[in-house]
């Protein structure tokens, strides 16, 4: 089985808070490339956005102010961002979270991104294992046995575990249903449905 001949990024954000309609910003990015099955490239960076550090958000993340501060400004790393992810297509753990922010800051400079449809490894999870009991970060991969190697809220160490989580989706779909190829548009399709049609649509794509 061929899992991901076509390449997918994950992307994950550390960020102020949950809005940048609030006003909040990204403070750290890590980018995955996954490819035949294992992670080929990856883009991490800090970022200075040029904005205060909340207390809590050091508390969580361990990013401090002193970091950022001396970090690559948001306006270098948001273009090499998008250069790096190019027309590949996107994912991210609760996807919404994180393309709302790469969109944000890419409007910042009249730039927009060009990553071809964006996978939700959270929503995918609920859809592939509905009989699980939690779909947040940390609590899903434990239940897959997938074990962070770093500090989690990390950018890099979240996108790790989260590239994990979807090489071990398709990887399950693939011994399941027979499926000799697992690629992203596969993904996508399955995000969109609802959870009670996704057996029935994988058994439609290996002609069962």
């Amino acid at each position: 089985m061929t899992v991901y001949s076509k390449p997918i990024v994950m992307i994950d954000f550390e960020t102020t808070g949950l809005s940048p309609d609030m006003g909040d910003r990204i403070t750290e990015v890590a980018a995955l490339r996954i490819e035949d099955g294992r992670i080929t490239d990856r883009y991490v960076s800090l970022i200075n956005c040029g904005v205060r550090i909340p207390s809590f958000i050091t508390g969580l993340t361990g990013i401090t102010q002193q970091m950022v501060d001396s970090a690559p400004p948001v306006d270098e790393v948001v273009p090499e961002l998008l250069d790096f992810i190019g027309s590949d297509a996107l994912a991210a753990h609760n996807a919404s979270f994180d393309e709302k922010f790469l969109r944000a800051e890419a409007g910042r400079f009249g730039l927009a991104p060009a990553h071809q449809g964006t996978v939700c490894s959270l929503k995918l999870a609920r859809r592939v294992f509905p009989a699980l009991g939690c779909y947040k970060l940390g609590q899903l991969s434990g239940q897959l046995g997938i074990r962070f190697k770093s500090a989690a809220h990390r950018a890099e160490s979240d996108a790790e575990v989260a590239a994990q989580v979807l090489l071990h989706i398709a990887r399950h779909l693939g011994d399941t249903y027979g499926l000799a190829q697992v690629e992203p548009e596969l993904l996508l399709s399955v995000n969109k449905l609802a959870a009670a049609k996704v057996h029935a649509y994988l058994l439609k794509q290996t002609g069962k």
